[in-house]
């Protein structure tokens, strides 16, 4: 029976995709699952899987780093939310890749090409890490920077993946970020301080430290009875309030 090792700081993520094999490979058996880079070399260690998937984006040892300390004691899976990132791993070498959100179409294709891969001798994939480590030094520089595409959301006991150009805005309380688009909403455990270093500032403008708002989303300004601006959307009814740190972003409307 093929074993599987699973690294990905998001928990949700990390089942999604446990989910999606068991539909499409339900002989590979998950042996181990981490949060970051660093528990993902660990697990290797520990289990000598067949197989690890990796986040390239983790913190305290990225993907990439994870696989370089790992070496060919398995084959590598990249999963990424980046479509650049997976082109390039899976052109240079790497066993495959998994883009986010995992698709079953796609995932058969990847574990169509992992079944002729077992009983082989993994890659050396050094060369491809040092470009990717690059890739990485580059987007964290601000330079070729790339943004959140996909965010997933809780929907009642449902978790749902939705495309970040759908979404209206985001608004937070204490413990939830709402995650509105124009159909329904949903919610989210990320705060507002950490989704604004997320999103493309070009596309979405925080217009209070509760809210961030799809540029592509607002109709208009308008003003209360109390002087305050509010952010009027297109397909919806609620108005947002803008705080006076944020009012610059509307000066020319």
């Amino acid at each position: 029976m093929p074993t599987a090792v699973i690294a990905d700081d998001e928990r949700l993520m990390r089942e999604q995709l446990r989910a999606r094999l068991a539909e499409v490979w339900p002989e590979l058996a998950i042996v181990a699952e981490a949060r970051n880079g660093r528990e993902a070399v660990d697990a290797v260690r520990a289990t000598k899987p067949d197989l690890a998937f990796l986040d390239i984006r983790m913190p305290e040892m990225t993907g990439v780093e994870a696989a370089r300390a790992i070496g060919e004691a398995c084959h590598i899976v990249f999963i990424t939310a980046y479509h650049e990132y997976a082109v390039e791993a899976f052109e240079s070498g790497a066993v495959d890749y998994v883009l986010k959100p995992a698709e079953p179409e796609r995932l058969l294709l990847t574990v169509a090409r992992l079944k002729k891969r077992l009983g082989t001798k993994p890659s050396d994939l050094s060369g491809l890490l040092e470009r990717l480590t690059a890739r990485l030094a580059s987007a964290g520089s601000g330079t070729d920077r790339q943004y959140m595409q996909w965010i997933q959301a809780s929907m009642g006991q449902q978790i749902r993946m939705i495309p970040v150009a759908e979404i209206l805005f985001f608004t937070s309380d204490e413990k939830y970020t709402r995650v509105q688009t124009e159909s329904y909403e949903a919610l989210i455990r990320k705060p507002i301080k950490e989704l604004v270093e997320e999103l493309d500032p070009e596309a979405f403008w925080q217009i209070h430290r509760a809210t961030i708002v799809n540029v592509r989303a607002i109709a208009g300004i308008v003003r209360d009875y109390r002087g305050r601006q509010l952010v009027q959307l297109k397909n919806h009814a609620e108005k947002l309030e803008v705080s006076r740190n944020y009012t610059h972003l509307f000066k020319q409307m």
